[in-house]
């Protein structure tokens, strides 16, 4: 018997699927048909189903069922609760490129009316040199610095969102990692269905695409720890542990994201044995795993 979106074929004879629009969208999805079994479907046969009488008909049909089993699957997708946590991480990436780029033109374009500007500025923090700008510069200038500076503050606040909402999406990750780098942990990865599906290897290096790919052109030591060194267990551990301690965070967060997505709350027994064996491994000890 062969299973088409019309209906069941079986020796010539067919068996039109009951139902509306919904129910035959839904049969595309559950049909799987192995290639050794594979026969080309002919638009006859959706005819003996009672389906269309012609092939233009059939056309218009399938292309309905289509677009209707699309437009379902892309309501799910954005009906996840880490879609729009998804957008919100990269926007603020996408802000953070924007405010670094304006606030490299704008001290450059205060040094050409400035020239001593360089030498005696040297060293201070760029959002101090902008907010410096703002006040004194005129004109264009001194107004474009302004709207930088604004733009650093919706950036603060957007951050500060975006941690909130990874407490409440993925309250073990973000309970071992804190929750901003929890979500761009989460945007790395593409969701938190396909983070949860990561093995520990690949989350350590997740955020070290410019490394790995230079290990394998130029054969340079191979990165072990890609967004997790923000962590503070990681980036304080002394170098010869570091990779150790970057490893046995990664296996925690594994699981972590699994808890996250099927259970979707946190879960204090796991990570307080987690934290202790974070916190062991960067102290330079081993303690003794719960069974």
């Amino acid at each position: 018997m062969r299973s088409y979106w019309f209906g069941d074929m079986d020796n010539g004879v067919c068996t039109p699927c009951p139902g509306d629009l919904p129910l035959r969208a839904g049969r595309v999805a559950t049909i799987h048909t192995r290639l050794e079994d594979f026969v080309p479907l002919s638009w006859e046969d959706a005819v003996s189903c009672g389906i269309c009488t012609t092939r233009a008909e059939y056309i218009a049909a399938l292309r309905e069922v289509c677009f209707f089993a699309a437009e379902q699957e892309i309501r799910e997708r954005y009906a996840g609760k880490d879609a729009e946590l998804l957008q919100m991480v990269r926007t603020l990436d996408e802000m953070d490129t924007v405010i670094n780029l304006l606030s490299e033109r704008v001290v450059e374009w205060h040094q050409v009316r400035h020239p001593t500007f360089s030498r005696k500025y040297r060293k201070t923090p760029a959002h101090v040199m902008i907010k410096t700008i703002a006040m004194k510069g005129r004109g264009a200038l001194g107004r474009t610095a302004s709207q930088v500076e604004q733009l650093s503050v919706a950036r603060t606040d957007l951050a500060r969102e975006v941690s909130d909402r990874a407490n409440r999406v993925m309250p073990n990750t973000s309970a071992l990692i804190g929750g901003l780098v929890a979500a761009r942990l989460m945007a790395i990865a593409g969701g938190l269905l396909p983070l949860s599906r990561l093995p520990a290897s690949v989350i350590q290096v997740l955020g070290a695409r410019t490394a790995i790919f230079a290990h394998l052109r130029t054969k340079s030591p191979s990165p072990k720890h890609g967004i997790i060194f923000q962590h503070r267990r990681v980036h304080n551990a002394p170098r010869e542990v570091r990779g150790k301690v970057a490893r046995v965070l990664a296996g925690k967060l594994a699981i972590a994201a699994k808890l996250d997505y099927f259970r979707g709350v946190a879960v204090p027994e796991f990570l307080e044995t987690a934290q202790a064996r974070i916190d062991a491994t960067g102290a330079g000890t081993t303690p003794k795993e719960q069974p």
